[in-house]
């Protein structure tokens, strides 16, 4: 058994040893261990190198604020995971870890060469450097700094592991299973609320696991918890352990990351790695507790030096000593307990350095009985050791002249600068903090959610407060929901509270422009590089940050926030609220990609959507293509065709007799009450107020900007009803935007909106054929030119199936699109498809759509308009309302920029020399000028056409309308193509074949 190791103290199992490997020793921990509590029971501090000067670095906390010990974990091949935190990282047989940001050893790293050289990498030097001479950037400086970032390695193969996700909704969600925690979850629970506790941590208990000297009700701390948690489980309180609550979000929605299986050496296959949840509360309780400041000092961040309250932690929850003799400075009297509890298990205390002149008396006392050498009113000047602290400076103050320093050896230096109330979760939700001057800390105060802040998350120290605070604010939380929590009496004894007085960095006897005073461990940030900052010109606190990189770490600031800010502010001469605080955002500790990515990796990263026709498409030989999220047949090639051979083929036979094509793709929305036509003329750039039920309309819809957002063809089924169909890849885009103007511009509107494009499988039947094919199967409706002309719809009966029927067509031809319920749309499909052999009938794909489309001068949003196309550049201008007051976008049409002369037009082109133009070929108008040549347009659409009998083109081109017949010139790589610009319709310009 190791030296630090204390025989039956801690959680953790003594009688069960774990073998793991660190750096490619074997360690031996015990069941319950983590990775630096198994390290620091060996002896070892040393654990990693900080980023910028790779100064070695020891663990300084005992949680998931950790700055300084991140690994390497690998769990198997494939499973390798850097930055792992070591105080978080629960060990198990065959756990391989690894140090980093170290070569060719952590403890001789080449890296440190840095730290030799600190005075050439000053706060900012990356804004200074680098700039001369310019040739460097591109072969020396980009390739040096881009190799140094970043800690860690990143995995270089795939993961293995799989990820979940679920949601949950609960009445009360408490985060943070300390004292507070469960006081919060009995009184929520009894007065009948569903509760769900979560905790970071391997198991619920916060403070309590560290302090098993205190008695609640008579019981010991830690009997008192094993039966409060099952009490707990019998209420129904669903206790979440392992699990982080890494975001809060508005309308109380918080994300949770639980880690599953990281702790198991041979999870089940069919077990996540990960879950992460996805919590709508009707209301949250934040016990998160408090962090413990480190105090700045010159070479504070030796291994060996940790914060006082993780070495309590190590000692009574693993069982482990941090050293054999130690120096502990504070400014608060927490850290005595500390001390003292390591003095009762053989740690030698060889001083406790406090900086302030009072200390309790009952605390002096038992530092005397148990002949612990008290410095108070003295500061902390210096340490030394090199891969371990073995001496520490300390120096006693006078007013506020420094005196003379002796040298004290140790081995470890415990430190407290008071403590943080965590806030993060709080501050996600923009709620307020209120500056707490005694303290020196932010408190919460204005809450934006419905949430309660209970414990030492709001600045109460000590379990009995934090019980009794727990208690009222479950009340609290239960009342809000309208029930009423019955009162909870706590008696806590040994209960071990104390004060403190926050710090800047401690005076010192040096020059300051000598001294190494570390905020930020893991970036290197020293106090002088906050101060550098503001002499540098950093007013606001996000400023200074981005300077120095203070805060920026993988623990987000939790070590270094609020010591940078006392420091800043007083650089700045000015309170440290009128200085600010840098915001904290999501997730709360660091989560990886596969937690966040969930079940969507391989086949289901990106969703596959199918129409009901596509089993038929594909065992028709169908090649498929994404569009949007669909899985649309592109063409359906015969023996021996390839793609233009077959679309080619598929043009002829739809122009000549008859195609079907699988539409069911097309965006639907039902937009339905009694504004239904009130918010169509708002939304859309059309009129539609004397729209007949039966009848359809071209729709164009603009953003804000005067910007072509979407289109599609609307049809009104009735005086409160339209079926609104949109582009394939803007269906969702759409069906948002009509949200947020109805939800937030005219709430008044009495109008239900309902996104119904898989509720319709849309077949749409073109050719001069297509009324005959589809009349047999039409019941009751009279299909003749007259009695349903282009742009009609009805509802009726197609095959014996409920339909909505449309004349419309995107192919110029005579066409017709017939929308049935999803799960009979193969069904008919297939009966058109058998009763279509009469007429040759041809399937046909989207590539044919698109030359069908493109003959007859159709557009597609997105492919023809690029998000700053105006319905006058696109040429339909004749599609805007122009007597209607207003419509989304109206006022933009009007703006100077929008009617100025020379902007891009939408045209026609066709090559001179009979070539097809590639699809986003730039356009110049002389191309004899020198490189770089003025463009002034590019190609949007090009295909090969039998209907026109040569290639056709779309184009943008600046004052394209005023230049019809003239030549442009579009330059490749092997040769340039000249061009004639046209008009954009091709075929049946008089509309002849719709009209059939």
């Amino acid at each position: 058994m190791s030296q630090y190791r204390v025989q039956g103290k801690g959680r953790v199992s003594h009688a069960k040893p774990v073998s793991f490997s660190f750096d490619g020793k074997t360690v031996t921990g015990l069941e319950g261990d983590t990775v630096a509590s198994a390290l620091l029971a060996q002896g070892t501090h040393l654990m990693g190198r900080s980023f910028k000067y790779h100064r070695p670095r020891g663990v300084v906390t005992a949680g998931s604020e950790e700055p300084n010990a991140l690994i390497g974990t690998s769990r198997g091949p494939g499973r390798f995971e850097p930055n792992t935190r070591a105080t978080m990282a629960e060990i198990w047989p065959g756990l391989t870890a690894t140090s980093q940001n170290r070569w060719p050893s952590l403890e001789f790293d080449i890296g440190a060469v840095n730290d030799r050289m600190h005075k050439l990498f000053p706060a900012g030097f990356y804004y200074k450097t680098f700039m001369w001479p310019k040739s460097f950037w591109d072969k020396v400086y980009e390739p040096v700094i881009r190799s140094a970032a970043g800690l860690g390695v990143s995995p270089s193969v795939e993961d293995p592991d799989h990820y979940a996700s679920r949601y949950l909704h609960t009445d009360v969600l408490i985060v943070g299973g300390g004292p507070a925690g469960l006081a919060a979850a009995r009184s929520a629970a009894e007065a009948g609320a569903k509760v769900t506790l979560v905790d970071e941590n391997t198991e619920a208990g916060g403070s309590l696991l560290s302090e098993p000297g205190v008695e609640i009700n008579g019981q010991p701390a830690w009997s008192w918890l094993e039966s409060e948690l099952a009490s707990l489980t019998a209420l129904g309180v669903t206790v979440m352990t392992r699990t982080t609550a890494i975001g809060y979000y508005h309308q109380n929605m918080v994300g949770l990351c639980q880690r599953v299986t990281d702790h198991l050496a041979a999870p089940q296959d069919d077990q996540p790695r990960e879950r992460l949840w996805r919590v709508r509360a009707e209301h949250v309780v934040l016990a998160q507790g408090a962090l413990e400041k480190p105090l700045v000092f010159d070479g504070n961040d030796r291994p060996g030096i940790v914060l006082a309250g993780s070495a309590l932690t190590y000692l009574n929850r693993y069982g482990v000593r941090v050293g054999n003799a130690a120096v502990v400075v504070t400014s608060h009297d927490s850290a005595w307990f500390t001390a003292f509890d390591l003095a009762a298990v053989g740690t030698t205390i060889n001083a406790i350095v406090d900086t302030r002149e009072a200390v309790r008396e009952d605390l002096l006392a038992q530092a005397a009985a148990l002949g612990i050498e008290v410095l108070t009113g003295h500061t902390v000047t210096g340490t030394s050791g090199r891969l371990r602290v073995n001496s520490i400076r300390v120096n006693p103050i006078t007013g506020s002249t420094v005196g003379h320093g002796r040298d004290i050896a140790c081995d470890c230096v415990l430190l407290s600068g008071g403590w943080t109330p965590t806030l993060h979760l709080f501050s996600h939700t923009k709620s307020k903090l209120a500056w707490d001057a005694e303290g020196k800390t932010f408190l919460p105060a204005e809450t934006l959610e419905d949430c309660q802040i209970a414990g030492a998350g709001r600045g109460l120290w000590g379990i009995e407060a934090a019980l009794v605070d727990g208690a009222e604010m479950g009340g609290n939380a239960a009342k809000a929901l309208g029930q009423t929590a019955a009162s909870v009496t706590y008696t806590v004894a040994a209960d071990r509270t104390g004060t403190g007085e926050a710090q800047k960095e401690l005076p010192t006897d040096k020059d300051l422009t000598s001294t190494r005073a570390f905020v930020d461990f893991q970036n290197d940030v020293t106090a002088k590089d906050l101060r550098l900052a503001v002499r540098e010109g950093m007013r606001s606190i996000e400023h200074v940050k981005r300077y120095t990189t203070n805060g920026m770490a993988t623990d987000q600031g939790k070590m270094s926030n609020i010591n940078g800010l006392n420091i800043a502010a007083d650089a700045l001469g000015k309170p440290a609220p009128e200085v600010g605080l840098t915001t904290f955002r999501p997730p709360y500790t660091p989560t990886t990609f596969g937690a966040l990515c969930g079940y969507h990796k391989g086949a289901h990263f990106d969703v596959t959507r199918k129409t009901p026709i596509d089993p038929w498409a594909e065992e028709n030989g169908a090649v498929f293509e994404p569009v949007a999220q669909w899985r649309r047949a592109r063409y359906f090639p015969n023996t021996g065709e390839d793609m233009d051979t077959a679309v080619m083929r598929e043009c002829i036979a739809t122009r000549a007799s008859v195609g079907m094509f699988d539409a069911s793709t097309l965006g639907k929305i039902e937009v339905v009450g009694p504004d239904a036509v009130e918010f169509m003329n708002r939304m859309y750039t059309n009129p539609w107020t004397k729209l007949a039920p039966g009848k359809c309309r071209y729709g164009l819809l603009l953003g804000e900007d005067g910007f072509i957002r979407d289109d599609g063809v609307i049809g009104r089924l009735s005086d409160d009803r339209f079926h609104v169909t949109t582009t394939t890849g803007g269906a969702a885009r759409v069906m948002d935007m009509m949200e947020d103007y109805l939800q937030t511009e005219w709430p008044d509107l009495n109008v239900w909106l309902t996104s119904t494009t898989e509720q319709w499988a849309t077949i749409a039947l073109n050719g001069p054929n297509a009324r005959k094919l589809l009349e047999p199967f039409v019941e009751g409706l009279d299909l003749s030119a007259e009695a349903f002309p282009h742009m009609s719809n009805a509802i009726c009966t197609v095959a014996g199936f409920p339909a909505r029927l449309f004349r419309v067509s995107f192919t110029g031809e005579l066409g017709f699109e017939i929308n049935v319920p999803a799960r009979h749309g193969q069904a008919l499909w297939e009966k058109l498809w058998d009763a279509g052999q009469q007429y040759d009938i041809c399937a046909y794909g989207t590539e044919t759509m698109h030359v069908l489309r493109a003959e007859k001068g159709y557009i597609i949003v997105g492919q023809d308009t690029d998000g700053t196309v105006t319905p006058h550049d696109a040429g339909i201008s004749w599609a805007i309302g122009k007597k209607k007051p207003d419509f989304v976008g109206k006022r933009s049409l009007e703006r100077p920029d929008i009617v100025a002369p020379g902007r891009k037009q939408l045209v026609g082109l066709l090559t001179q020399d009979g070539s097809k133009l590639e699809e986003g070929a730039q356009i110049v108008l002389d191309p004899n000028q020198p490189i770089p040549m003025k463009m002034v347009g590019h190609v949007t659409s090009s295909y090969e056409s039998d209907a026109v009998g040569k290639p056709i083109a779309f184009a943008v081109i600046e004052g394209g309308f005023d230049k019809m017949g003239e030549t442009v010139h579009i330059p490749m790589l092997d040769r340039t193509i000249a061009a004639t610009i046209t008009g954009t319709v091709f075929y049946d310009p008089a509309g002849d074949r719709l009209k059939m």
